[in-house]
Formats: structure tokens, sequence, C-alpha cells
């Protein structure tokens, strides 16, 4: 195999690299979204996660909703979402949801949602209704859902799946080695059991793994053959960027050569579909993924 470079970050410099550089959200479609959003009070992890594809996504148009609030139960190192207790749900979210799809004429809509650890049913049902009632407004929208770890609640997993959706996608996030430092209140083996669940469910598979924590290409490898045994179909794979000092810090910049290679090698390994790339994140170009075959 060839040995690519990478670009190391040395403690106190975080200048990024050339290829990390994206255009600022401009336009009259940008600003259409942005109307839109704030007119029906919905969060999108466009924001909430300091996306940087937003300017892009939303200027064509689209962005990924984040449903049951923007406060997470969960403190992941690497997440710009606020931790803390959650207010109460919204029970009238899915219509308001399935609403801007609607009047945004969405073709492809990406929903995910914070941690919702407190709740019994881990937001399960609010998650269900916004799947249903988006298809029933935009019967001719195709739907991602990026549902959170349920903590082995399979009931509360099932629910979630079963609304209709073509994709459901469930992010890994990183190499089992870092889940303590990046996800302390998430287990690694769990999360492969999700994905296995879904899959034998029927399911149309997905995940994500950031890159740039400090992993080696090895625990990349063997991450891709335990999902592969698992049951995922799809993987993507984009650069860490710390969105705080609060945060984890970059461990180094993934030069794009070296997401090439891991888009070949994954695909070599039994992955249907690999998006691979330093801007690449779970939602972007995610209407590619909806055709990936099943069988």
């Amino acid at each position: 195999m060839i040995e690519l470079p990478v670009v190391s970050v040395p403690e106190g410099k975080r200048k990024k690299p050339d290829w990390l550089r994206v255009k600022l959200p401009v336009g009259p479609e940008y600003a259409k979204v942005r109307k839109l959003v704030d007119t029906h009070k919905l969060h999108t992890i466009c924001e909430s996660g300091n996306c940087p594809n937003m300017g892009e996504c939303w200027g064509a148009g689209t962005a990924t909703f984040m449903i049951l609030g923007n406060v997470c139960t969960r403190s992941c190192t690497f997440c710009a979402v606020a931790t803390g207790r959650p207010p109460e749900y919204d029970t009238d979210e899915p219509r308001r949801v399935a609403e801007a799809v609607r009047l945004m004429k969405v073709k492809h809509a990406v929903i995910t949602s914070v941690n919702r650890d407190e709740l019994k049913d881990r937001g399960a049902e609010i998650w269900y209704q916004t799947v249903v009632q988006t298809k029933q407004e935009s019967p001719a929208t195709t739907i991602e859902t990026l549902i959170p770890d349920t903590k082995g609640n399979w009931d509360a997993l099932y629910r979630m799946i079963e609304g209709g959706q073509e994709v459901v996608s469930h992010n890994m996030e990183t190499v089992g080695r870092l889940y303590r430092l990046v996800r302390p209140q998430a287990k690694y083996e769990r999360s492969l059991e999700q994905i296995k669940r879904t899959r034998e469910a029927g399911k149309r598979t997905k995940s994500g793994i950031m890159l740039g924590l400090g992993e080696t290409k090895e625990e990349v490898f063997r991450a891709m053959d335990d999902l592969v045994q698992n049951g995922l179909l799809i993987l993507t794979l984009g650069q860490y960027l710390q969105p705080t000092k609060m945060h984890i810090e970059v461990a180094e910049f993934i030069h794009p050569d070296i997401f090439a290679m891991y888009r070949e090698e994954g695909l070599r390994r039994g992955l249907r579909y690999v998006e691979a790339g330093p801007l690449v994140r779970s939602s972007y170009h995610a209407e590619r993924h909806v055709d990936v075959p099943l069988d």
C-alpha cells in the first residue's frame, strides 16, 4: 500500500490547510431557507453542528433538520451541540417539520436529533411521527434519519425506523480505542449492535466516522471490517474540526489523497458506498445514498 502524507498539528497551532477552506453562506436560496427555518422555529444540525457545508446545502435549498430540541443529554467531546437537561419536547414538531419540507419542496430530507436519554422511549414516538407526517405531506420526498444511540432500548430503535424512511444512519464517529475520549457515554459494540439490528430489520444502513482524532490507518480499517460484518452498506468519512477551544483538539489534518485511499479500501472491504473527503459530513450528498442496493 502506498503511504500518503498526513499533516500533523503542533500544539497551539490550528491553521487549517487550503483544502478545508469553504465559502461563506450567501445567495437568495440560502436567505430563503434561513427565513423558513427561523419562521417555523426549527432546529438544524447545520447550525448547531457548525457544518462547513451549510452554505452549499442551504444554497441548494436543502437542510438537515434536528428534532427533539437543541440540547443534548450527552457530553461528547467533539460535538458543538449544547449539553444539559433538555426542556420538554414539542409534540407539534413533526407537523412543523413536515410542513417545512413541503414548503421547501425538498426532494431528499435528512432528519437527525439530539440524544434524549431521559425519555423512556428515547424520543422514538416523535421520530416515528416526524417521518410519517413528512411522507404524508410530501409523498415524493425520500428521507434519511440519522438516529442516536438508544442505549440498548431496541423497542425504541424499532419504532424509530418503522416510519418508512429510505435510509437509517447511526454514526460510529470514531474508532473503538478512542470511544472513552470522544464518546464517553457511548459504547462501540453497542453502536455496532444497533446497526446490525437495523440491517436485520431490512433497512438501508449508513454510518459516519471522523478522522484526525489520532486514529491509525489500521484502526480505521478494523472499524470498516466491523461495520461490514454488522451489516453496514454506506459509510461517510470526513475531517474532524474542533468547534470551540472547549472541545477535543485536532490531532492531524488528513490529506485528500488519504481520504481517496480510504474510499477505495472501504469498497474493497465490502461497503456498498463510501463518501470520503475533508469536508464530508453525514448528510453531505445524502441524496446519492438512497439508491444503494439492499441486496
